[in-house]
């Protein structure tokens, strides 16, 4: 139920101001109703009536995690001057948000560096006014699966490298989503193993016989 206070003043903008300042509100934040304009009477004094106030906190439309994903998104790209369809889908665990369009590589960054900055950003935004955790999945133009095939197809290939010289091959430095498929998708070779070594963010993988 909307919240609602009474004013009297000598004026309605002077009834207005009072309710304002007892609210902590601006004028966008209330609708206002006029009771009784006032006046000033005769000579400002004989059968002068005060103006009264009704002011009507206006109720806030409470967004869900996904539109607030999604404004975010769409306000940073047109500050980017970017156009680019984006599609916001929840579940229990996470929010994942689809990005595509035309031209819009420079979403994607150096080895998707600045989507992952994206979603690193969009996920304090969607998980700030709520008390649990949902992780932001960030995908554009679906190149996590692409980037994910690439690099599994890459550690397969150094791994028979590996075997083949019998000597361990260290990787470029990458960030802790494709570290974890790497490791993940030779965690049952049945000659190499892997672990990383050095700090972030130039820590990298090392594959090695077992």
């Amino acid at each position: 139920m909307a919240y609602s206070i009474e004013k009297k003043g000598k004026t309605v903008q002077e009834a207005i101001s009072a309710a304002l300042e007892e609210l902590q509100l601006t004028q966008d934040d209330v609708d206002i109703e006029v009771i009784e304009e006032g006046n000033k009477g005769i000579f400002g004094i004989i059968g002068s009536k005060v103006a009264k106030i009704r002011v009507t906190v206006k109720e806030k439309e409470e967004k869900n995690r996904c539109d607030i994903a999604s404004d975010f998104l769409y306000t940073i790209l047109n500050n980017m001057g970017v156009e680019a369809d984006i599609n916001v889908t929840e579940d229990e665990e996470s929010i994942v948000v689809d990005i595509n369009g035309d031209n819009i590589g420079i979403i994607i960054g150096r080895r998707g560096e600045t989507m992952d900055s994206l979603q690193y950003l969009t996920s304090l935004v969607v998980n700030k006014e709520y008390e649990d955790y949902k992780r932001v999945i960030l995908n554009v133009e679906n190149y996590r699966q692409k980037r994910e095939e690439t690099l599994i197809k890459l550690a397969n290939r150094l791994a028979d490298k590996v075997v083949k010289y019998k000597k361990p091959i260290t990787l470029e430095p990458m960030n802790p989503y494709e570290r974890r498929i790497i490791h993940s998708s030779l965690q049952g070779h049945k000659y190499v193993e892997t672990y990383s070594t050095g700090e972030e963010p130039k820590r990298k993988v090392v594959i090695t016989l077992k």
